[in-house]
């Protein structure tokens, strides 16, 4: 099994759209790569903690590759807007992809200039290393399946196409 961590805004939404997808093993929601300690939601809802809401995406190789994963990670967010996807504002809704194997950096890499080929621009996707994950409170765990009319910044069609998609395997 592989880890990767990805942020687009709410972690709600993108926790249900990854683990809808045919080799992902398992999904939670935390907050990554900030400055503080064990946050709260609430200490990250400031801003002031440095924190992306991120989501750790559990995947087996052997059945799905990691830049089939990113491709429809960046079908899920809007790349080329800073700190912001749908109604979420502020830092801690930015997008990145934090990588736990050095050697998935290349990958990554190579998935951001197709995907900036692809938008004809630049992306403002945050890629680091992951320096500090902690999971986020019990109720924000598979939040909308607790809740399934609960917000969503991910539109249905793409739920249904990320369940339906075959993956490329690596």
């Amino acid at each position: 099994m592989k880890k990767i961590y990805l942020a687009g805004g709410c972690f709600w939404g993108l926790q249900k759209y990854m683990s809808v997808i045919q080799g992902v093993i398992e999904t939670s929601v935390g907050y990554a790569n900030g400055f503080v300690e064990n946050p709260t939601y609430e200490e990250v809802c400031t801003g002031r903690t440095g924190h992306a809401e991120t989501v750790e995406v559990i995947y087996d190789e052997n059945r799905v590759a990691l830049a089939f994963l990113l491709r429809l990670f960046f079908e899920a967010i809007n790349p080329t807007t800073l700190n912001r996807q749908g109604n979420d504002i502020g830092k801690q809704y930015r997008s990145g992809i934090y990588f736990v194997d050095s050697e998935d950096l290349s990958v990554v890499r190579e998935e951001i200039e197709y995907l900036n080929r692809k938008i004809s621009g630049q992306s403002v996707i945050e890629i680091e290393p992951l320096s500090k994950y902690y999971i986020a409170e019990e109720y924000h765990q598979d939040y909308l399946d607790k809740h399934p009319g609960g917000y969503c910044h991910i539109g249905p069609d793409l739920f249904r196409r990320a369940k339906n998609a075959k993956p490329d395997k690596a």
